[in-house]
């Protein structure tokens, strides 16, 4: 596989136990098509000229500097991504976790229905990590776009602007087999996945709905972190719910506040709470 090596930003670290985490993020050819206007139109299929198709992906597992990268370039068809996806079924069957921007409504739908227009079948079950509905749910900043959240809150790896190809002319670029272009589109695809892995470390302590990534460790039998597998926590207070309280923990690998599954408070005093 195409890969280039980079340093891991400090902010991720810690390896989660023993999972798979997987970063991924594609590009996708447009759908061409036949209009009358530039204004408000609704295709039709029959307009439809050229659909889209998957130009290029970048991945890299947490824990590894390596940065996977491969693309159309040099292949016969540029419509033809069979071999893409199956570069991509054998990364996604291998890993436990994915994380990516937007992943759950746009990347993995995406190589989702080309793997069944190819006649794949489906990769093993994987959980998904989404630093888009992450920063939907827990902030509310001016942008969640994961050029706006890398420039606020990554401190190694912004987000790359496009600098000889700028907007839609870099894409219009590779599909016309302009070797800069795709220099270009390498460079872009790749530093997404950096700035992806970057941010997701700042946002994995927020994340209250975390694959436990402790699962995947047999090998430790005591607490873990949920978010990051770090062994280093405090007891730090009680968590509670209506009926019942639970011991809360604060966790000096990524920051996340998890808390124990038994309950604390005695059967007397539960029989006693009220409901309103």
């Amino acid at each position: 596989m195409a890969v280039r090596k980079y340093k891991s930003p400090a902010a991720t670290g810690t390896k989660p136990g023993q999972a798979r985490m997987l970063f991924l993020d594609i590009e996708t050819a447009p759908i061409l098509g036949n209009v009358w206007s530039i204004w408000q139109q609704n295709v039709g299929l029959n307009q439809i000229e050229r659909d889209w198709y998957i130009l290029s992906f970048g991945a890299k597992w947490l824990g590894d500097d390596a940065v996977i990268y491969h693309d159309q370039q040099r292949v016969a068809d540029i419509e033809d991504d069979s071999g893409l996806l199956r570069k991509l079924w054998k990364l996604l069957d291998a890993a436990d976790i994915v994380v990516a921007h937007n992943g759950k409504q746009f990347d993995l739908k995406k190589i989702n229905a080309r793997m069944a227009l190819a006649g794949m079948k489906p990769y093993s079950p994987v959980k998904v990590v989404d630093t888009l509905i992450i920063a939907k749910a827990r902030f509310k900043f001016t942008s969640n776009k994961l050029e706006y959240l890398a420039d606020k809150l990554n401190t190694k790896y912004k987000k790359l602007p496009h600098s000889r190809f700028p907007g839609f002319a870099l894409w219009k670029g590779v599909m016309s087999g302009n070797a800069a272009a795709w220099k270009e589109m390498r460079t872009y695809n790749e530093h997404d996945v950096l700035s992806l892995e970057e941010l997701y470390g700042v946002l994995r302590p927020w994340d209250t709905r975390h694959p436990n990534v402790d699962v995947y460790d047999d090998d430790h039998e005591g607490i873990a972190c949920p978010n990051c597998g770090s062994h280093h926590l405090q007891k730090r207070g009680l968590f509670r719910t209506n009926v019942g309280a639970y011991q809360r923990y604060h966790c000096n690998g990524c920051g996340s506040w998890p808390h124990g599954r038994t309950l604390i408070n005695s059967k007397e005093k539960r029989k006693g709470l009220l409901a309103t």
